[in-house]
């Protein structure tokens, strides 16, 4: 699935420039600059992150805004009303989210959940990384990771554990506003991850999730309209 996203867009790349191309000769004339053509820079990357990303509910939600902001561009109904249609749709749609994802709780969920708690309830020594407006960047060198508790608000952060040294079980709590987070971690452990996101979520970009790792990195990651990405990219 991860191959089909790049697939896509060069699709699109390639039909944009054949239409300009056109255009150009004289072949045909196709407008492509029409009453709220602007739109389609919301509709395009969600019909592609409906078809590739697990999260379907955040895809449709945005496909909504677009469609409702393209009808008021073309004069079907007023901005004033398309804003309000559209605060409408988001909140059915995070609704709907906290729903499903109550209905449909994993054990891997709760396994995840019951990790976190008994991390913050003995209280054991996690680090703490927190960007609001900015960026913050922590590089793990032959240390010992005990968890951390990382933040991102209209900002980004960049974990990466690719040369931390593993002494147990760990925990990252990990809450993304607005903004995004980067966990890069080592190839021989295992990741066990929840996502509580609304509008927003979990990227797991390994090349190959292990599952012979002799400890587990759980994660536990929250927000909104932000997301956190898990890559295992190889060490330098």
């Amino acid at each position: 699935m991860k191959q089909i996203k790049p697939i896509i867009w060069g699709i699109a790349i390639i039909a944009l420039g054949i239409i300009f191309g056109g255009n150009a000769l004289g072949l045909f004339n196709l407008d492509i600059f029409f009453d709220g053509w602007w739109t389609l820079f919301i509709i395009i990357p969600s019909v592609v992150s409906l078809i590739t990303d697990k999260d379907k509910i955040m895809s449709l939600g945005f496909i909504a805004v677009g469609v409702i902001l393209l009808l008021a561009a073309q004069d079907v109904f007023s901005y004033d009303v398309a804003w309000k249609v559209i605060l409408a749709v988001f909140l059915v749609a995070a609704g709907l989210s906290i729903i499903i994802k109550s209905i449909f709780h994993s054990k891997n969920d709760q396994e995840v959940a019951k990790k976190v708690a008994e991390a913050t309830k003995d209280g054991k020594t996690m680090d703490s990384q927190f960007a609001a407006f900015s960026g913050s960047d922590r590089v793990y060198k032959d240390e010992v990771f005990t968890g951390s508790n990382v933040s991102a608000i209209f900002g980004g952060v960049n974990l990466d554990l690719r040369n931390a040294k593993f002494e147990k079980d760990t925990v990252i709590k990990a809450f993304a506003l607005f903004g995004g987070i980067d966990i890069k971690v080592p190839e021989d452990v295992k990741v066990k991850l929840k996502s509580g996101f609304i509008f927003g979520g979990i990227s797991d970009d390994r090349k190959s999730a292990s599952e012979k790792g002799k400890y587990t990195i759980y994660i536990d990651a929250a927000g909104g309209f932000g997301g956190v990405t898990i890559t295992d990219k190889v060490k330098k």
